[in-house]
């Protein structure tokens, strides 16, 4: 997961070089962005089918050479379309990855699925912290291309080898499984949802426009980071903090990186302990205030930093509360297609990036870009307590035993 990590925090430090070397639009660049964003999510239901059907060692295996290949591609990307090809074969190897590390992680810890899927996303989230400065180092130096070239051969390599060692819980294993214990009760679903049964369920359709609505601004921080601090002007301004001295732009990638991986696992844990709605809740809301604080004081260099920096925290919980959430409510034995399923969502909300460039060049600026994602996370936030808790309770009818009894 570590290493798939740059093909998306990774491409905001290679967009303005690409701009550079080919007069290409930002609009028009940020198109691979999505392009990667929507068959990274829109493929992952096929994937996780796979990963059920044949089990992750394969999936991954298969998806360390295209992680390794959409890189190569980028390097030699002397067109648009080039560059698109790219996107697609990174985008169905980051997907394959994620789909078979999530779903196994959902699969062998029902009794702790936010905290498991949270440390797993961890590594999507932050892989990418200690290689920002590397990256943008070797831009400079070597140019993009040689960069792509060198990173992208290495990370698919790591994910080739290290998906040799992963497997899914077998019979044996399952038969030992707790299931998720809330308040003192341990709860064990009467059936398992399988994915067409799934997308009869009002609660699945909730959380899917919820996680729309929560994904959108955080891709857009992701992607548009760099153009951001350009147009703020605070990319290059030098910045103390901790006692270290940076420029806002690689301090604020390096932070945000680290705070956005940190979360999952953070609210992930919180969530087993005080429910999913109720922490989807509070992240949501704090990623709106959070958005509205950059919006109005992102100007300034050190808040740059920091108020990215609780944008990305309050914006990774995501991708441990809803896989969790979806696994509680539909099962383990399709816990991989079913969480893919739900993660197509995000390449709905990728469909915002290229949007953003153009609203951002507007007369309007990037003001009304983080005022829209802030109403859409509070949207996100009501939805959760007020109807999504609501649903799940009258739709999915659970056994409740008490913690320790057995069946």
């Amino acid at each position: 997961m570590a290493m798939i990590a740059n093909l998306q925090y990774g491409w905001t430090l290679f967009v303005n070089p690409i701009h550079d070397t080919h007069g290409w639009s930002l609009s028009a660049i940020q198109v691979a962005f999505t392009v990667f964003v929507l068959v990274e999510t829109w493929l992952v239901p096929i994937e996780g089918y796979l990963v059920d059907r044949f089990g992750p060692q394969f999936v991954g295996v298969v998806a360390g050479l295209l992680v390794a290949l959409s890189w190569v591609i980028f390097s030699v990307a002397d067109s648009l379309s080039l560059l698109y090809l790219g996107a697609v074969v990174g985008g169905i190897g980051a997907g394959a990855v994620y789909g078979a590390c999530v779903g196994n992680a959902l699969k062998w810890f029902p009794d702790r699925r936010g905290l498991a899927a949270g440390i797993t996303a961890m590594g999507f989230g932050a892989g990418s912290a200690l290689t920002v400065f590397p990256i943008a180092n070797m831009i400079k130096a070597e140019g993009y291309e040689a960069t792509f070239l060198k990173f992208g051969v290495v990370q698919g390599a790591v994910v080739f080898l290290i998906s040799w060692l992963l497997r899914a819980p077998d019979a044996a294993a399952v038969a030992k499984l707790r299931p998720t214990p809330i308040h003192g009760t341990e709860i064990i679903r009467t059936r398992e949802y399988s994915p067409l049964e799934m997308l009869r369920q009002p609660a699945f359709w909730i959380m899917f426009v919820m996680f729309v609505l929560t994904a959108s601004g955080g891709l857009i921080a992701t992607a548009q980071l760099t153009p951001i601090a350009k147009d703020f002007g605070v990319s290059s301004a030098p910045v103390s903090l901790f006692g270290i001295t940076l420029a806002a732009l690689p301090f604020a990638l390096s932070i945000s990186r680290i705070l956005n991986g940190v979360s999952r696992p953070a609210f992930g844990w919180v969530s087993d302990h005080i429910g999913r709605e109720h922490t989807m809740m509070i992240a949501f809301t704090l990623e709106g205030i959070a958005i509205l604080l950059l919006r109005q004081f992102g100007q300034n260099p050190a808040a740059f930093v920091l108020l990215t920096g609780l944008v990305f925290f309050a914006y990774g919980q995501i991708y441990s509360l809803f896989p969790a959430i979806c696994g509680d409510t539909y099962g383990r034995r399709f816990a991989s297609a079913n969480a893919g399923l739900l993660y197509v969502a995000k390449g709905v909300a990728s469909l915002f990036v290229p949007l953003s460039s153009v609203i951002g060049a507007s007369s309007g600026g990037w003001s009304v870009v983080f005022f829209a994602a802030a109403m859409m996370n509070f949207a996100a936030a009501l939805l959760a307590i007020f109807v999504l808790r609501r649903v799940r309770a009258r739709r999915v009818a659970p056994i409740i035993v008490t913690a320790g009894q057995r069946l």
